[in-house]
């Protein structure tokens, strides 16, 4: 087994996709991935189209490197076998509610109680220790609660949710890290810990970074008619991409010597000795106008031609590319049971311990009687286990 993370074993009880991201993070990773599942799977199995009922496009890269069993939590003997597989798991990753965690006996505390050392992430979306905490919370919930709807209004006149689903994936990146951090803390201390991701937490922390701006500082600071609140530059309308004589190309001529090539090569007047970029400072400030004046620069030539240009110059730019473009540039792969597909290569690249897709996503309990299996063998191997109870695979 390959990556950083080989060894670990997770237990995934998240669904949709801001668990089963993280724990796809951390099985490309390395990690022995173990995720939990009703007779009828979890949604990302159906999230549109897909070659097989029980693998859509979305569960063909997200249930990768994970092993799939077929429990009920809601009986007793569901719940028995999740506690069998939790005894040699090193992690968990929980998105379920707070109140039907503790109703299965899979909160925290229950959990700790069977595997001491165990690092417990949770995630959900308020945090536990507001009056929010049992509220339902989606990703299209957590992008309105979170000023998301509020910097598309102030781009597009209209209060909006951004095209992805940004709030679930950026809340599973950050539990995937919060994971590895906690585990670097376990192998220096031999303590486990839980993890509280709430995504109203991490997504306002994600989109203060910039945004927070002004409003920071106390009392806050602005220009005159704006808000403190928000990084003019990122809410301007006129950031987007340029049309060219062909296409469309985006540049972003980020440094004051690159406004200064740019409309010098376009022929402008002045180009050297242009107020609005001499400095960064004048350049965060004049974006407005300078973005309308690179996009009237862009009209003049191919999309080939500034991309040429630019490369030279050192400007960054690029072509505009489609989702569809993405998708074409990905290798293919052959499943087992659907076929050949297009691979979402790990999201980072490690050189000594190599990030790789070893398992396709597995049908709905694919691997149950082989977990369980392996679980007594890891119960007979030792004897000074508490409860030697195992029940039989279905």
């Amino acid at each position: 087994m390959t990556g950083p993370l080989a060894g670990i074993r997770v237990l995934d009880l998240s669904r949709v996709v801001m668990g089963p991201l993280a724990t796809q993070v951390l099985g490309d990773q390395g990690a022995d991935v173990i995720m939990m599942e009703a007779k009828g799977g979890d949604t990302n199995r159906v999230m549109g189209p897909g070659p097989h009922p029980q693998l859509s496009g979305v569960a063909l890269n997200m249930l990768r490197n994970k092993r799939s069993v077929d429990v009920d939590l809601t009986t007793a003997r569901g719940r028995a076998v999740v506690h069998d597989v939790l005894r040699t798991c090193d992690v968990v990753v929980a998105t379920m509610r707070p109140q039907a965690l503790e109703r299965l006996g899979l909160d925290y505390a229950a959990v700790r109680a069977i595997r001491p050392d165990v690092v417990y992430c949770q995630g959900q979306g308020y945090p536990l220790a507001s009056e929010r905490a049992h509220e339902p919370a989606y990703d299209d919930i957590i992008q309105a609660a979170t000023g998301v709807s509020d910097v598309l209004a102030r781009v597009s006149g209209t209060a909006g949710l951004f095209p992805t689903i940004f709030a679930d994936k950026v809340c599973g990146l950050v539990m995937a890290q919060a994971v590895t951090a906690a585990l670097v803390h376990r192998e220096r201390t031999g303590q486990g810990q839980h993890v509280e991701v709430a995504m109203v937490q991490a997504m306002s922390a994600f989109m203060l970074a910039e945004h927070g701006s002004g409003a920071i500082p106390e009392p806050p600071v602005s220009a005159p008619g704006r808000p403190a609140a928000g990084y003019p530059r990122i809410l301007s309308p006129e950031r987007r991409p340029h049309p060219t004589l062909d296409g469309l190309v985006h540049i972003f001529p980020y440094r004051p010597v690159h406004y200064a090539a740019l409309f010098a090569a376009a022929g402008r007047e002045g180009a050297a000795d242009d107020p609005r970029y001499v400095d960064q400072r004048a350049t965060i400030a004049n974006a407005e106008s300078l973005y309308r004046d690179v996009r009237a620069v862009c009209a003049t030539r191919t999309t080939q031609d500034w991309l040429d240009f630019c490369h030279a110059a050192g400007i960054p730019a690029t072509r505009v590319a489609s989702l569809q473009d993405l998708v074409d540039e990905l290798p293919l792969a052959e499943h087992p049971v659907t076929g050949p597909y297009r691979v979402i290569p790990p999201m980072a690249n490690f050189s000594a311990t190599p990030a790789s897709v070893r398992r396709p996503a597995p049908l709905i309990g694919e691997h149950t009687a082989e977990v369980i299996a392996e679980v007594a063998r890891d119960r007979a191997r030792d004897p000074s286990d508490p409860d030697p109870r195992l029940e039989a695979a279905p």
